[in-house]
């Protein structure tokens, strides 16, 4: 119900979720995840705001195209992990406070046609919605900082490495 995805489509987040990063045509690496349990993944992606960077996208697993098909038991845990990130943002960035955003359909913004939500930490006069569609393409070198910072928050936070 309500699906864009064209025909043959390829999934990219699926890839990421299967842990087949080396098959994504969005310039993923494995080192990009920063947690990953039996519900969902986590990961930096490439496409940066300079003002907001290393934020957060949070998927489930399995393969559901927008919020009209996600399950409630995944939205929860989604939603769970959306609290964690943001205190995470909070005590490893030193943000001054966290946005989250989610699309669906075209009309909507949506350009990945798998269930996704956004985790921004958020500065001061960072002008995150006047720059919308401004990001830029990041290289996984940039990427590791944000992410190895994230990822050692959770191992502690969690007491478990990435399953």
């Amino acid at each position: 119900m309500y699906n864009h995805a064209p025909d043959g489509y390829v999934c990219p987040f699926c890839l990421i979720a299967k842990e087949t990063i080396k098959d994504n045509i969005h310039g993923l690496e494995e080192s990009d995840i920063v947690y990953r349990d039996g519900y969902i993944t986590a990961f930096i992606p490439h496409g940066w705001w300079d003002n907001n960077k290393g934020h957060v996208i949070i998927i489930p697993n399995p393969h559901f195209e927008n919020l009209y098909e996600l399950p409630l038991d995944y939205a929860v845990k989604i939603h769970a992990f959306e609290k964690e990130a943001a205190i995470a943002f909070k005590e490893v960035y030193k943000c001054d406070g966290v946005s989250s955003r989610q699309h669906n359909e075209p009309d909507g913004g949506q350009g990945v046609w798998h269930y996704h939500l956004h985790v921004f930490p958020r500065y001061k006069g960072d002008e995150l919605y006047l720059n919308t569609y401004k990001n830029r393409k990041t290289t996984a070198e940039e990427r590791a900082p944000y992410a190895e910072k994230l990822r050692s928050y959770f191992v502690k936070r969690f007491y478990s490495p990435l399953r």
